[in-house]
C-alpha cells in the first residue's frame, strides 16, 4: 500500500508530466504570460503522443504553453500574446486564426480536449451505487476483451499498456468495462464503455470511481479525457470524483482531418439500398476514428451513466 496521494500531489504530478510532454520546465504552467518551446521526443512522455508535435497548446488555467515546430512558434505566440484569459485561446475565433498559421504546413487543429484529475478525498467520498456486480480485472484477464464494444476501455494497438480494469456484470453478461493504460510511469488513463441497454443507470460512474480508487491505492495518478461537448463523459468524470485540470488543442496534418470527415459506409445495406445498416451495438462512429492517437478519442462517447 502506497502513501495516500493528496490533491496537491496529484496536481503536481500532472504538471510534471505535462512538462515532460511539452519539453519545458514545470514552472511554465504557472507563469503569468504565454510561453513557447520546441517540441521534442521524450522517453518519459505519454505513450500515445506522436512527438514532436506540429503544434500543441496546453493550459492549466494560468497561461498557455505552446510546444511545436520551431518555424511556427513565433507566429503562434504573437497570435495569442495579448489574450489575457487563457480560455479564449481555445475558443473558435482564435482557432480560426491559428489554423491560418498552421495552413503553412498543411495542418489544422484536430484534437480539443479537457483533462480531468481525481480529488482523492472526493473519489473516496463519491456515492456511485450500482446493483450490478463489479469485479477487478488484472492484465491477464483482459486478453479476450479486445472487442468493439470495449474500444474506449481498452486499446488493442497498445494492449501491453492496459494494466487494470473493472467490469460490471448482469448475471453472466458483462455490461460495462472501465480500463486504464499505463501511459507514463506516474499516470494511468481511464476509459469506460457501457452497453447501450444499460446506460443512464450510473454504471459508468461506478466503474470509473472503483477503478480510480484502485489506481490511487497503487500510488499512481489516474486521469480522464473528454471532448468539451461530450457532456455524458464530462458528467461521468465529475460524478466519479474528478475535477477539470487542464486543456489541450493539438494540430495534426490536414490529411487526418479529411480522413476523419470521410464517412465509411457500413457493410450490408438494407434491401433496396435506401437505409444503411446500423453500426454494431456498443460502438459509436466517433470511437472508431482511425486518426486517434490517444487511448480514447476526445470525441468518442466514453461514458453513459
Amino acid at each position: 500500500m502506497s502513501t495516500p496521494l493528496t490533491r496537491l500531489a496529484v496536481w503536481e504530478t500532472a504538471i510534471h508530466q505535462s512538462a515532460i510532454d511539452c519539453n519545458c520546465p514545470p514552472a511554465w504552467f504557472g507563469a503569468t504570460g504565454h510561453l513557447a518551446c520546441v517540441s521534442k521526443p521524450s522517453e518519459g512522455a505519454r505513450a500515445y503522443l506522436e512527438l514532436p508535435h506540429i503544434c500543441n497548446l496546453v493550459s492549466y488555467g494560468s497561461n498557455v504553453v505552446v510546444t511545436g515546430q520551431e518555424d511556427l512558434l513565433e507566429d503562434v505566440l504573437d497570435c495569442i500574446r495579448h489574450v489575457d484569459y487563457p480560455g479564449h485561446c481555445f475558443e473558435t475565433p482564435m482557432i480560426y486564426k491559428l489554423n491560418q498559421i498552421f495552413a503553412r504546413v498543411d495542418a489544422s487543429i484536430f484534437y480539443m480536449a479537457e483533462y480531468f484529475l481525481p480529488d482523492p478525498e472526493a473519489v473516496l467520498a463519491a456515492e456511485c451505487p450500482t446493483h450490478y456486480q463489479l469485479k477487478l480485472l488484472q492484465q491477464a484477464d483482459l486478453q479476450d476483451l479486445y472487442l468493439p464494444q470495449w474500444s474506449n476501455a481498452l486499446c488493442a494497438a497498445r494492449r501491453h499498456l492496459d494494466v487494470l480494469a473493472v467490469g460490471a456484470w448482469d448475471g453472466n453478461t458483462m455490461i460495462g468495462l472501465a480500463g486504464c493504460s499505463a501511459d507514463c510511469s506516474t499516470m494511468w488513463q481511464i476509459g469506460v464503455d457501457v452497453l447501450p441497454a444499460y446506460r443512464q443507470q450510473g454504471v459508468a460512474a461506478a466503474l470509473t470511481n472503483r477503478l480510480a480508487r484502485e489506481i490511487l491505492r497503487r500510488g499512481i495518478v489516474p486521469f480522464y479525457c473528454a471532448a468539451w461537448a461530450n457532456l455524458p463523459s464530462v458528467k461521468n468524470a465529475l460524478r466519479a470524483g474528478f475535477f477539470p485540470a487542464w486543456t489541450e488543442a493539438t494540430a495534426k496534418p490536414n490529411a487526418m482531418v479529411r480522413e476523419c470527415n470521410t464517412p465509411e459506409p457500413y457493410e450490408g445495406d438494407a434491401p433496396g439500398g435506401d437505409t444503411p445498416a446500423a453500426p454494431p451495438e456498443g460502438t459509436s462512429p466517433a470511437a472508431e476514428n482511425p486518426g486517434n492517437d490517444s487511448k480514447t478519442s476526445p470525441d468518442a462517447e466514453q461514458s453513459h451513466s
